[in-house]
């Protein structure tokens, strides 16, 4: 097995800026027995000599202008909540490390990926999108990798022996113990896990307690590890604060963006894709503006969105500043595979879907369609315009033009060469259009192709087509 642990070191910050960087200090408080206590803190903060565990007073006295945030905890569940979904994409296999931290089993999807280096390159991608800083981390252990994570060593390990002696010099502060274990075996001498390995098994867990080997032992990989692997929602739906109201539409395409890579991990452990997305804008003191989006085929790629919400924004406009946003997908629907394809085909068909979304965007849903057939064998009556694209289902037929002038035309450019036919259709007697005419295929003195009929009741001739 092969182990990723994420280890999201600044989450109680990011929750705060991820939106928008902070530039000023800026510390996150927590109360702890009758006094606040600086949990984290930004670089700029760190500059003036904030640090972690000092009083909160203390802080604002060494850091002028210094934000204090308090921490907000449920913020930063919805948030590790948030990455497993986006983790999904490169595995199903995902659990929770709480309160920073997530754990990937990733050794059935490298193939997936292209191999480790890839994957690992996609992850820290992704992450920059989202606006999150994290440590990676690779073991055969999903322990072992953790604690590598919680140390900032970013190393890929995948020898039993070689984990052992990379894990042997971290400090025993990173381990999952009370400190008064973590004193005691200072106390003894022992300040790192290799110290701790090289004491008596049996001694040492009777005074430090059983749990302490076993966690050795789960981070080495010679005990077995359990683990409750992330169920995604039902459904999506996730908001996002605003550091500031917003007033343009196209201002909130930003914050979008950091967004639509959790969908795309949620579709992609789904197997699913979306044809519809909402962009809800909230306001204060009025109703939600919703900005819908949609697709002529179910996608999950979150760059496809992004282009499409950019469109869309572009045009919206808002009644008035919104200080929050969520984005949900009312009807997930199946999609196997992935949206990315190496055929060029199948490249070609996205690019033409993504043209007619950009059309219906700027044009309006009215001014783009597609054709389906209809129940009737006079040529103007056998299509109909459809709304839903993906719904189209005129069939071609190669002795027919694809499209038919708006109304037959009086042949009057001379004589015409009749290649094939007729086809005779005679119909309609049953709502007064009642028509009977021998349709051919004919080539014009120019060498254009014509799809002409004759009038069976007058004679005269008409061309009702163009071939391409």
């Amino acid at each position: 097995m092969l182990w990723l642990a994420f280890h999201f070191r600044a989450l109680s910050i990011e929750v705060f800026t991820r939106v928008a960087a902070v530039s000023e200090p800026l510390a996150v408080a927590e109360k702890q027995g009758g006094r606040t206590w600086v949990v984290a803190c930004n670089d700029a903060a760190g500059a003036c000599g904030v640090r972690v565990g000092m009083a909160a007073s203390a802080a604002q006295a060494l850091a002028d202008g210094l934000i204090v945030r308090k921490r907000d905890p449920l913020a930063e569940q919805e948030s590790l909540n948030g990455l497993a979904v986006w983790a999904g994409r490169f595995t199903p296999s995902v659990s929770l490390a709480p309160p920073d931290g997530l754990l990937l089993e990733i050794s059935t999807c490298l193939s997936l990926h292209r191999g480790l280096s890839n994957l690992l390159k996609q992850a820290r991608s992704g992450l920059v999108e989202m606006g999150y800083a994290a440590s990676l981390a690779c073991a055969p252990s999903s322990h072992g990798a953790w604690l590598l994570a919680k140390a900032g060593i970013e190393k890929a390990i995948r020898e039993p022996a070689r984990l052992e002696t990379v894990l042997a010099a971290l400090p025993l502060a990173l381990l999952d113990q009370p400190p008064a274990v973590v004193e005691g075996l200072e106390k003894v001498g022992a300040r790192t896990l290799g110290d701790c390995l090289r004491l008596p098994r049996a001694g040492t867990a009777r005074r430090f307690g059983q749990s302490l080997i076993d966690e050795l032992d789960r981070a080495l990989g010679s005990a077995p590890e359990a683990h409750a692997f992330f169920t995604p929602p039902a459904s999506f739906e996730r908001a996002l604060e605003l550091p500031a109201p917003v007033h343009a539409a196209e201002a909130l395409l930003f914050a979008t963006r950091r967004l639509l890579p959790e969908l795309e991990g949620f579709l992609s452990l789904r197997q699913a894709g979306v044809q519809e997305l909402e962009l809800v804008c909230r306001h204060e003191r009025r109703d939600p503006t919703v900005v819908k989006l949609g697709f002529v085929k179910p996608v999950r790629d979150a760059g496809r969105m992004q282009l499409l919400l950019r469109e869309t924004l572009g045009r919206a406009r808002l009644p008035a500043p919104v200080f929050n946003i969520a984005l949900r997908a009312p009807l997930v629907l199946p999609l196997a595979g992935s949206n990315s394809d190496l055929f060029q085909a199948r490249n070609s068909e996205a690019e033409g879907d993504l043209l007619l979304e950009r059309l219906r965007i700027r044009l309006g849903q009215d001014a783009v369609h597609g054709i389906e057939s209809a129940a009737d064998y006079r040529p103007e009556c056998a299509w109909r315009p459809c709304q839903d694209l993906k719904q189209a289902t005129a069939a071609g037929n190669p002795h027919r033009p694809l499209w038919l002038l708006p109304r037959p035309l009086p042949c009057h450019d001379g004589r015409l060469k009749l290649k094939s036919g007729p086809e005779r259709i005679e119909s309609g007697w049953w709502d007064g259009g009642d028509v009977a005419r021998d349709y051919y295929v004919a080539q014009d003195r120019n060498g254009a192709q014509l799809w002409v009929y004759c009038d069976r009741a007058s004679g005269e001739w008409y061309v009702h087509g163009v071939f391409a």
